[in-house]
């Protein structure tokens, strides 16, 4: 889109972060989303109250926001968009995948209609985006959810990784040097007693995974993967 203005890419971040804490997340809430954009919960309530009034989300104070068909258009939009330029960093470009994020973020605004047709063609249409998370499609359809955490697997079970987090970089080149990236199957050979850390192998090692981390890795059961790329 031209011409944005910093409240346009505002908005989008807003609906963005929205959007993906609903799907991915936790749930929204004013703090989650302040946590989130990195602003006072005083901020994300007075955007909220603007957003709402705007059109782009149904919104009470002290109550989870929704998006509405308006505000789901435009987050769709901005989402799909900072996959699509992940895939083309990580693909074509050959960054790492723990530096893509951040330079997605900062493409996704300025991405037009006419160069996202271009980057789904060269692309080949992707469905995922290197971290394993869905990119959206562009007529508003429900992508899958996969809400079982690798932190939740009990010790002796093979699973399948699925997505990771993709903005922690400290993590993600952790898990690359280990081999835990979307597709691998792994191994949960010991959970630590009183929330220890989880031992997995995984590469041919064993290799310890906290708690925390293990929260930001979604799984499945170790069957052949449908997904492609």
């Amino acid at each position: 889109m031209a011409g944005h203005t910093h409240f346009d890419e505002s908005t989008e971040e807003y609906l963005e972060a929205i959007y993906r804490l609903d799907r991915e997340g936790p749930g929204v809430t004013t703090s989650g989303l302040a946590a989130d954009l990195h602003v006072a919960p005083a901020s994300v309530s007075g955007m909220l109250k603007k957003l709402a009034s705007d059109g782009y989300l149904a919104y009470r104070a002290r109550g989870e926001a929704r998006l509405t068909e308006r505000g789901l258009s435009v987050a769709v939009r901005v989402m799909r968009r900072h996959r699509l330029a992940e895939c083309f960093l990580s693909t074509v470009l050959g960054m790492p995948w723990d530096e893509i994020h951040e330079e997605a973020c900062r493409l996704e605004h300025a991405i037009s209609a006419r160069v996202e047709d271009r980057l789904v063609a060269i692309l080949g249409d992707p469905k995922y985006c290197p971290h394993g998370l869905p990119i959206p499609s562009a007529d508003l359809t429900e992508p899958p959810r996969i809400d079982r955490k690798l932190a939740d697997v009990e010790a002796g079970r093979s699973i399948r990784i699925i997505d990771v987090a993709e903005d922690v970089p400290e993590m993600l080149r952790y898990l690359d040097e280990i081999g835990v990236r979307p597709g691998s199957v792994v191994e949960v050979a010991v959970r630590a007693p009183l929330g220890g850390p989880l031992t997995i192998v995984s590469g041919g090692g064993r290799h310890a995974i906290s708690l925390e981390l293990a929260r930001f890795i979604s799984v499945a059961d170790a069957e052949p993967s449908l997904r492609t790329a």
